[in-house]
């Protein structure tokens, strides 16, 4: 049986999503990737500029060339940008590839709808402001900011040296709120392997947004996420 090919857009100084990704999606797809330069997560001109469609464009364009059967873009930049920023991306990959995509950030919401999430704790390295940017996006949409947690770092590259042992830290803090769901927003840190047990810990799902851009391109790849093993409650109960 042929599985599915899943290309996947990624900042070119992360290193966590593409080993992460490959390891969660063994025996169910095969993983694809194109880089486009993103060394910084600040809402200065230059770190905006970043995220520009010309280069995701142009990276989805040869994903292509491997005949893909989804693209995602495996990061969180539609957080402080803007949802529709998301959309618009996907629809321009969509017009210029003819393959469908997704995004983490889109998956995720995705995801928080089919399960009526309204109450929300968020975990990120990023900095404050761009923090605040997240929540307030959410707001917008209903969700309200319950809990949250950030470790204030600008540069990419030094989201993926974050210690495992940090992130659960900070995942746990934000489960003593209660949220209906704890949202890991970074697709350079090494938090998708600790979904399964902190939400045996704490009963509460966890959502990384490295699992939520693999989950959402499964399905438009026509593929059954509950395939992938042991990564958490996203995957085995489908939503």
């Amino acid at each position: 049986m042929t599985l599915p090919r899943i290309g996947m857009l990624t900042p070119s100084s992360n290193t966590a999503l593409e080993p992460i990704t490959a390891a969660m999606l063994a025996g169910v797809a095969t993983l694809h990737v194109a880089r486009f330069r993103v060394t910084e997560i600040t809402l200065s001109q230059t770190g905006l500029a970043q995220f520009d469609d010309a280069p995701m464009l142009h990276a989805a364009s040869l994903l292509a060339d491997a005949r893909v059967d989804a693209i995602g873009w495996n990061g969180t930049s539609g957080g402080w940008l803007g949802f529709d920023v998301d959309r618009g991306l996907c629809q321009g990959i969509g017009a210029s590839t003819g393959i469908s995509a997704t995004t983490s950030m889109l998956a995720l919401n995705d995801i928080l709808a089919r399960r009526g999430v309204r109450r929300l704790g968020l975990v990120s390295p990023y900095t404050e402001d761009v923090q605040a940017r997240i929540a307030a996006n959410y707001a917008a949409l209903g969700i309200e900011t319950v809990a949250e947690r950030h470790l204030g770092i600008a540069e990419n590259f030094a989201f993926a040296a974050v210690p495992p042992e940090r992130i659960a830290a900070m995942a746990r803090e934000v489960a003593a709120a209660r949220p209906e769901a704890i949202a890991i927003i970074c697709t350079n840190l090494h938090a998708a392997p600790l979904a399964e047990a902190l939400e045996a810990e704490t009963g509460i799902p966890v959502l990384d947004t490295i699992a939520t851009v693999a989950w959402g391109c499964l399905r438009l790849a026509g593929a059954d996420p509950r395939a992938v093993k042991g990564w958490g409650r996203l995957f085995r109960e489908g939503r």
